[in-house]
């Protein structure tokens, strides 16, 4: 059995980041994460990187190389409003990624005193005298470390905040995406708003000879409502090959201030696993990479209280998420706001078809 300083749970861009900040003159690091050698990234995700995110690797001086971006890079967005028969579109500057190759990317920046355990998932954690005692298994061995403290970075179902938090609710959404091969004439990006199936949207996006089309809906029926869907898109022009394959997973969308859940008891909770994803775009990757650094400072800095300082220090990136309830969230979600937004023209572009 090995002692760490810090047992990271996850690496995606938020535990990848954290791992890379920590300094390792100070901390002993252990990083546990489900993906294997290859760091395959199997789960819903459209793959585009948004200018907030953008600024964030800005700030960090990094530079995305250019095998990570894929064909075609789009600039516009053209939003459909189903139930409105409204359609238009907004410039967006997106980057289209290959999110599997990102997120390996972010791996290879962490330093080599990191320990890394890959293919590896957590069976059960035990709070110790000494810290926490983790218990996993990797490439089907078990494996049993100790940790001073404990960093859950592992996504909306993330097994730390299940197991210390149990309690704590967070707005939750199952997403369902599948691939095609691309039969459309033309590359393109959408956004779906779709109240009969979901009071959150749906995506559709051309990506490396493929196409993409996924959404977020409310947990009953979830699928259900994913096939409805692709039968009224069918009916606009939208083509549904046979799937080259499917993925599913959960979601948080958070709904007011409070649910956020930050840790407690030496075990912290960071990017989405926390609930740090905008209830607008769902967009988390930003804010996975904002909470990593502030985390990473507080550690590094070998602040006293330092859940008191993690709280502190992300209360404003916490008021910004929610805020986007009130101030954002309406314009989209409100079929009326929507519809007079839409129809105003306000940033909107002419596109030649």
């Amino acid at each position: 059995m090995k002692h760490f300083d810090i047992a990271i749970i996850g690496l995606g861009p938020a535990g990848a980041t954290l791992a890379r900040l920590l300094d390792g003159k100070f901390f002993r690091v252990a990083a546990i994460d489900k993906k294997g050698a290859d760091s395959s990234f199997q789960k819903p995700c459209g793959g585009l990187l948004a200018p907030d995110a953008q600024k964030e690797l800005a700030k960090f001086n990094l530079t995305l190389p250019k095998d990570i971006l894929v064909d075609p890079q789009i600039f516009s967005v053209k939003t459909i409003d189903l139930k409105n028969r409204i359609t238009k579109h907004y410039q967006r500057m997106y980057l289209n990624i290959d999110r599997s190759k990102f997120d390996s990317w972010l791996i290879s920046l962490i330093p080599k005193n990191v320990k890394i355990f890959k293919n590896s998932i957590c069976q059960y954690m035990l709070k110790t005298q000494r810290g926490f005692k983790i218990v996993f298994d990797e490439n089907g061995h078990k494996q049993e470390i100790t940790a001073d403290y404990v960093v859950g970075a592992d996504g909306a179902d993330s097994f730390v905040r299940r197991m210390f938090f149990p309690k704590f609710n967070i707005r939750k959404y199952t997403a369902v995406q599948q691939w095609f091969k691309d039969e459309h004439q033309k590359p393109f990006y959408s956004c779906i708003l779709d109240p009969e199936n979901t009071d959150c949207y749906s995506w559709a996006l051309s990506k490396d000879g493929h196409f993409i089309f996924g959404g977020a809906y409310p947990v009953s029926n979830s699928r259900e409502k994913f096939e409805r869907q692709k039968e009224k898109l069918s009916e606009l022009g939208f083509k549904f090959p046979e799937p080259v394959k499917t993925e599913a997973c959960m979601i948080l969308r958070p709904n007011s201030f409070t649910e956020f859940c930050l840790g407690g008891g030496n075990v912290f909770l960071i990017g989405e696993a926390a609930g740090f994803i905008s209830p607008s775009s769902l967009e988390g990757i930003s804010s996975a990479f904002k909470t990593a650094k502030i985390l990473g400072d507080i550690f590094n800095k070998h602040k006293e209280n330092k859940h008191r300082a993690y709280a502190s220090a992300s209360r404003g990136l916490r008021f910004k998420l929610a805020a986007k309830l009130i101030f954002k969230c309406p314009f989209i979600y409100d079929s009326a706001f929507r519809k007079a937004v839409m129809n105003s023209g306000i940033k909107t572009i002419r596109t030649e078809e």
